[in-house]
């Protein structure tokens, strides 16, 4: 076999996506996580945050960073070492708690979290029935398992009935795996259904509700409880703390056997250095802004529906989402980056969502709205849409 060095065998491949307007690059942030903020040397409104509630530079989170004296950064190990340090534990009780949960234990990342579930959960001869939108994270869990994956259209419950069925038949464990909301389209999965389901076909039921704790249910408490469920013992939720919470790291949650087993045998988390002892302070300071913070998401609702209407009234193409994740879809790559450049241009920062993260000929803008933002903020996003629409027409608008 022919030995090609790294230049020869990716040049080429950096090359085609530059040309497919498909190269990513990343900006570069110097003012503090805001609504509005300095982004490449650009005062912009950012309209492509997770920060759903406004607390990433909220001043209590702020506070807890002053009160670290008893605190090292580093957490110095992984948790099965030296690095479980008691703010790690309170967080997870307290998480746990809020939850109605046995337990709950960190991640450093959502990503990791995923990946620990599925590869440590499932065995050959079992069944993954996913969502064929859920996110990245998920998807890669059930590729490094030893289970089968099996996906099915988006939402669509007579066919997860059907792979259901035909596991039974074939007396196969399953797993349904879904967002709860979903991350590039902002609908929420039917959860009531897939509850129902997965009870009837006796399967487990793994839950990602990244971009609904915070946002959605009573409290904040998520996906579940926006539909006024609650989860069983055959229940695992995946939260992350780097979106509504406006911290970083993550959580799974459930019965006390799924934790002890994901402690016993998960490897993303058994060879992982904990994540720092500050954060899971912040963390726990983050968790008492969200539980409550009604006022921000009534907040966040009204900016929601103020974009939706205006959007609207442009003819704008929108997904069916009433989250705080709204994409303007608009089909074509290029055009996705010409839109995003124009908006940045008039000091918006929208990304332009693309290929391979959404299937092809869907790219988008992702609008997402926090409750930091004010409704000058979205009537200027508005306008600036309406201006793309007469500078890049597209057949979508």
């Amino acid at each position: 076999m022919a030995i090609e060095s790294i230049k020869n065998r990716f040049a080429p491949v950096l090359a085609k996506r530059e040309a497919e307007a498909l190269y990513r690059r990343r900006p570069l942030v110097t003012s503090p996580q805001t609504a509005e903020m300095q982004i490449n040397g650009l005062q912009v409104i950012n309209f492509s945050s997770n920060d759903y509630l406004g607390l990433a530079n909220h001043p209590a989170l702020k506070h807890s960073c002053e009160t670290i004296q008893d605190l090292s950064y580093g957490s110095g190990a992984a948790h099965l070492v030296t690095g479980h340090h008691l703010e790690h534990h309170l967080l997870e009780d307290e998480l746990a708690d809020w939850l109605g949960c046995d337990r709950a234990l960190l991640f450093s990342t959502g990503y990791m979290a995923n990946l620990a579930v599925q590869q440590t959960l499932m065995q050959k001869g079992d069944w993954i029935i996913a969502d064929k939108l859920n996110h990245a994270s998920l998807i890669d869990g059930a590729r490094y398992s030893e289970a089968e994956l099996k996906r099915y259209p988006h939402l669509d419950m007579q066919a997860l009935e059907a792979r259901l069925q035909k596991a039974q038949q074939e007396n196969r464990q399953c797993l349904i795996v879904t967002d709860g909301v979903f991350s590039m389209d902002g609908d929420c999965a039917p959860l009531k259904t897939i509850q129902t389901l997965a009870k009837t076909y006796q399967a487990w039921l793994f839950l990602d509700d990244a971009h609904g704790f915070g946002t959605l249910g009573e409290h904040g408490k998520g996906t579940l409880a926006h539909f006024n469920l609650t989860p069983d013992e055959n229940t695992i939720i995946m939260g992350t703390l780097g979106k509504a919470f406006g911290a970083s790291g993550a959580f799974v949650a459930g019965s006390d056997v799924l934790i002890e087993t994901l402690i016993q045998m998960a490897r993303p988390y058994i060879y992982t250095t904990a994540m720092p002892p500050i954060n899971a302070r912040v963390a726990r300071t983050a968790l008492k802004q969200v539980q409550q913070a009604d006022a921000e998401r009534e907040k966040l609702k009204r900016n929601i529906e103020h974009f939706q209407t205006g959007a609207n009234q442009l003819g704008l193409t929108l997904w069916p989402s009433d989250s705080a994740i709204q994409p303007v879809m608009l089909g074509d790559s290029l055009q996705a980056i010409q839109w995003s450049e124009a908006l940045k241009q008039q000091g918006l920062w929208v990304t332009a969502i693309r290929p391979p993260t959404v299937p092809k000929n869907t790219a988008r803008l992702r609008v997402t709205l926090s409750a930091a933002h004010t409704a000058q903020h979205i009537e200027k996003l508005l306008q600036a849409l309406a201006q793309c629409q007469d500078d890049f027409p597209t057949s979508n608008t």
